[in-house]
């Protein structure tokens, strides 16, 4: 007979894949999110807390106690609570631990837990540690039946489903967590506005978040810091339950230092950002010039945060400098609020400030009853023995008959009295010198109290009223542990609204110098400093080979557009260009020129001139008008402003003047038209329209002319006369028209102005602010 004939076939299912899959990813979700990500409303902690702190308890690791090694708590933890890497226990345990990552540590620890440079805390076996006082009062209550106890996943141990200690550690310390398909978020508050909070809404339990922010300024992080949020801004992340706070570090008075200079020294930083990651970010700002009103930056921290920034000279305006540092690092950041917890029945869900505080005070009030009932029945039972007590002390001598005559006393005292089994047993295991008349004193005394006691726990627990006084006495104790009055209760995190940081200009970072732009005719650039004479010798000193094609005065605020022949645009900062001591770089390591992108033009833009224009040809005859703001690329690729036909390149970018009413187009046939400027459309890209029109060559140049001035050009042989011809008339006409030949004596290279190998025109880039 087979095998297979005598054992009973596997039992199996026949389910579609997508349905199996759904229900396992369901299980897994559902047990990351209730049992590992998610902290519980009532007491704010997620398993591995709360198992860590119940670990410590047992090992009797209480705030007076002595510091034990956290590996013995770890492997205590693992071993019968937390069935996890040992890792990943400390370091749960190590976060609890640390001042700047809890506004209440729950772990005081004795060794290196790490800094808020970010560096990781030394190996389990070298730290020691104990439980702080916030711990104990969250813990408070364990012992007098207050919460319900589950078996741990051996089934060999027990440990509490959730803490019932006052201490409103959910909104006191915050939680962090991502789950599957959800996460939560929530920024530590202060304990003592917390308490208040919770008095307020026992008093008005339909207490708005209105209400309550009237008690609740907002976050209060370890680490310090502003919060710089408006009312409304925070009101609405309370009330919703979802939002963020924009907090900054804080910055001391500047420290005045000799010679007039001073430096500014941040004290706080915001919450969750590493010291060491923010100094290098300000110290890469520096480094690439990214911010060239800051010069340096030192770490002068101990236990107090202290870092020190130097600005490039004293007449740098503080607020620049903050709003700019405050833009471009980590020195302001928005704290998000994701207040995603377990409910009381293990429901995740989002609530708002209200309904946070509501959970936390119907639990404690629900501990309030439990620890009231457990302490009834302990009275009962008490009770009870002390009038067994009572009745052998009456009828002493009869009893110690009965014990001294009777193989078996119980039933005929219990028969005899009217006793209990146990008062019967009680009386049994009496010692002799309980016998005092004195004894017999203590007993009735301890009855009444007893009995007052009681009478008032059952009042307690009849009345809602009774349990919200006495709720209330019970948080007026615990504020005053955490008062503001108290180092460790004085609020941190300053709530003042600003607006957000201004975006500084360029100008407002760069300190405005002279300088002089060269440009070669095999690209190499650089800027000399001061106001060259573009005549001098020494001034145009270039590569054997080479020679000039673009030179003109600058300030080192400017941003300058270098026009290539293929109809793009760059932008280069005029501060970032190589210095003049030898030859400069090729400006192409700068920017994505192509190789059939010749440079054209080079020029400022003009400052404070929004409204300047330039006029834009290509060589068969096509243009337009730009805006130069609307030119200005942010990028090394630039900005493709004209669109070239086939074989057409671009021939000219050259500033309007003010006042500009015409323009005069002359091209390679040495036919010229003149016609109104308004017949230019004014683009930030396209292919333009036609300027003029030709049977045979291109246009060969253009210029914006005032038509009442005329057109001059210098006559040739070096004379330095200058040619006008005023009455333009003949040559006025539609845009677009073949024109007429160009007026008697102009230039044989068919350009309006010299043909000069550099630019020395002076009127664009020396406008004024």
């Amino acid at each position: 007979m087979a095998a297979s004939d005598t054992l009973p076939p596997e039992p199996y299912t026949d389910t579609p894949f997508d349905e199996a899959l759904s229900q396992r990813y369901l299980v897994y979700a559902l047990s990351t999110i209730t049992a590992r990500s998610l902290p519980d409303v009532r007491d704010g902690l997620k398993p591995v807390h709360r198992r860590l702190l119940w670990g410590m308890r047992l090992l009797r690791l209480d705030p007076t106690a002595a510091y034990q090694k956290c590996a013995r708590v770890v492997g205590e933890v693992m071993g019968k609570y937390h069935p996890h890497g040992d890792q990943s226990i400390y370091d749960a345990m190590v976060r609890l631990a640390q001042p700047f990552a809890l506004r209440y540590p729950l772990v005081d620890g004795q060794g290196n837990f790490g800094n808020i440079d970010g560096d990781n805390a030394a190996a389990m076996r070298y730290t020691e540690a104990r439980m702080t006082h916030a711990a104990a009062d969250l813990m408070a209550g364990l012992d007098e039946g207050t919460v319900g106890f589950h078996p741990t996943y051996n089934g060999a141990e027990e440990e509490p489903d959730v803490f019932p200690g006052i201490f409103p550690n959910l909104l006191a310390n915050g939680a962090s967590g991502i789950a599957v398909g959800m996460a939560t978020s929530i920024p530590p508050h202060n304990a003592a506005e917390l308490i208040d909070a919770a008095i307020h809404l026992i008093d008005k339990p339909e207490a708005s978040v209105v209400d309550l922010l009237q008690y609740v300024q907002g976050p209060d992080f370890p680490t310090g810091g502003i919060v710089a949020d408006g009312p409304a801004a925070i009101r609405e992340a309370y009330e919703t339950g979802r939002g963020g706070f924009r907090t900054r570090a804080r910055f001391a008075e500047p420290e005045k230092l000799t010679g007039g200079t001073w430096q500014l020294v941040i004290t706080e930083i915001p919450y969750g950002v590493a010291k060491s990651k923010l100094i290098e970010q300000i110290a890469a700002l520096v480094t690439d010039k990214k911010l060239p009103i800051l010069t340096d930056v030192r770490d002068e921290s101990d236990e107090l945060i202290r870092i020190v920034l130097e600005p490039r000279s004293r007449t740098v305006d503080v607020d620049t400098l903050k709003d700019s540092l405050y833009r471009l690092t980590d020195l302001e950041i928005r704290v998000p609020l994701n207040l995603n917890v377990l409910d009381a029945s293990r429901t995740p869900r989002v609530m708002s400030l209200a309904e946070a505080l509501s959970a936390y005070v119907a639990h404690q009030i629900e501990v309030l009853v439990n620890r009231s009932k457990h302490r009834l029945a302990k009275i009962q039972d008490r009770i009870e023995l002390l009038d067994g007590f009572l009745i052998a002390y009456l009828n002493l001598d009869r009893v110690i008959e009965i014990i001294r005559s009777e193989d078996e006393p119980k039933p005929i005292m219990m028969a005899e009295f009217g006793l209990t089994d146990r008062q019967v047993e009680a009386i049994l295991n009496m010692r002799l010198r309980s016998l005092r008349r004195l004894e017999e004193m203590e007993i009735k005394k301890e009855r009444d109290a007893l009995d007052k006691e009681g009478k008032g726990l059952a009042e307690l627990i009849e009345s809602p009223q009774r349990q919200r006084t006495r709720l209330k006495k019970d948080l007026g104790k615990l504020r005053e542990r955490y008062a503001p009055e108290t180092p460790l209760g004085a609020r941190r995190t300053t709530v003042a609204e600003s607006g957000p940081a201004r975006e500084i200009p360029l100008e407002a970072m760069i300190e405005r110098e002279p300088i002089t732009v060269i440009l070669s005719r095999r690209g190499w650039i650089r800027a000399m400093s001061g106001h060259r004479d573009l005549a001098a010798a020494d001034t145009l000193k270039f590569k054997e080979g080479d020679g000039p094609l673009f030179a003109f005065h600058a300030q080192t605020t400017d941003r300058l557009l270098l026009v290539a022949a293929n109809g793009r645009v760059f932008t280069l900062a005029a501060d970032k260009l190589p210095g003049g001591r030898g030859f400069g770089e090729p400006v192409r390591l700068m920017i994505d020129l192509e190789g059939e992108g010749a440079p054209i033009a080079l020029l400022p833009v003009p400052r404070g001139g929004a409204g300047a224009q330039a006029l834009v040809a290509s060589s068969d005859g096509r243009g337009f008008l730009a805006k130069l703001a609307d030119i200005v690329a942010e990028t090394r690729k630039g900005k493709q402003v004209l669109n070239l036909r086939p074989g057409a390149e671009l021939k000219l970018f050259r500033p309007v003047v003010a006042g500009a009413d015409y323009v005069a187009v002359v091209g390679d046939n040495r036919k010229m038209v003149v016609f109104p400027i308004g017949e230019l459309p004014e683009m930030a890209r396209g292919a333009g329209v036609q300027l003029q029109r030709y049977r045979d060559g291109g246009l060969s140049d253009a210029v914006a002319i005032r038509f009442e001035a005329g057109i001059s050009w210098a006559m040739g042989g070096g004379t330095g006369r200058i040619r006008t011809e005023a009455d333009l008339n003949p040559w006025r006409t539609a845009r677009g028209a073949g024109g007429r030949m160009a007026p008697i004596g102009f230039p044989r290279d068919n350009r309006f102005s010299p043909a000069l190998p550099f630019a020395t025109n002076q009127e664009t880039s020396e406008s004024k602010d």
